[in-house]
């Protein structure tokens, strides 16, 4: 029935994957203004442009239920573009210099007692990106003085060693000792429960 775009997150470039995709040219770059026009009576409801968007801005309605519920959700949503830009949880950094390897864990663990937290992943699921928790908030909440690394996970062994039952998991040591981990996705909405179980780390 009619293609929604979320704008607040969308990059708005003529480049977008949705269009590239739609076989019927829901999607026209209009060169005057800079943005992205769509014919919504030319949709069929495919659902090809939504699962290409590598932001998840785009949306299929396919009843006017639908579309009242996704502009609900489009108009309350408090995101902008900025908050691609952030480092989250389980996402791949913006910045790849954070990425270390699995062997730096055992050699942080011996240089000194401050917190370390460590981060597996091994992809950049969208859901991360825009929708767990920003690292920074996990490293303040844990201790001002706490160490990070990002660690892409590229074989099992780690994943042994410490046991991870899924990813992205997060790692926590402190006096060189594991004092928890988190196995799994977080996202924003369960903030609190993050911090409470960091909370029980500290001790």
């Amino acid at each position: 029935m009619a293609v929604l775009v979320n704008f607040k997150i969308c990059d708005n470039d003529k480049a977008c994957s949705g269009m590239a995709v739609c076989p019927n040219g829901v999607f026209e770059w209009d060169e005057t203004n800079k943005t992205l026009l769509i014919h919504n009576e030319k949709c069929v409801s495919c659902g090809l442009c939504e699962k290409a968007c590598m932001v998840n801005a785009i949306k299929v309605a396919k009843t006017d239920e639908e579309y009242q519920k996704i502009q609900k959700e489009i108009d309350d949503d408090p995101r902008s573009i900025n908050d691609l830009l952030v480092d989250r949880y389980g996402g791949m950094p913006i910045d790849e210099a954070m990425i270390g390897k699995a062997e730096e864990i055992d050699v942080k663990l011996l240089e000194g007692t401050r917190p370390f937290i460590v981060e597996l992943f091994n992809d950049d699921s969208i859901m991360c990106l825009l929708k767990s928790i920003p690292m920074k908030k996990i490293a303040d909440a844990f201790d001002e003085n706490t160490r990070y690394r990002k660690i892409e996970v590229t074989s099992d062994d780690v994943l042994k060693k410490y046991d991870i039952k899924e990813l992205p998991s997060l790692l926590f040591f402190k006096d060189g000792v594991l004092k928890g981990k988190i196995d799994g996705y977080i996202d924003e909405d369960n903030e609190q429960e993050l911090m409470n179980k960091i909370e029980e780390f500290k001790k």
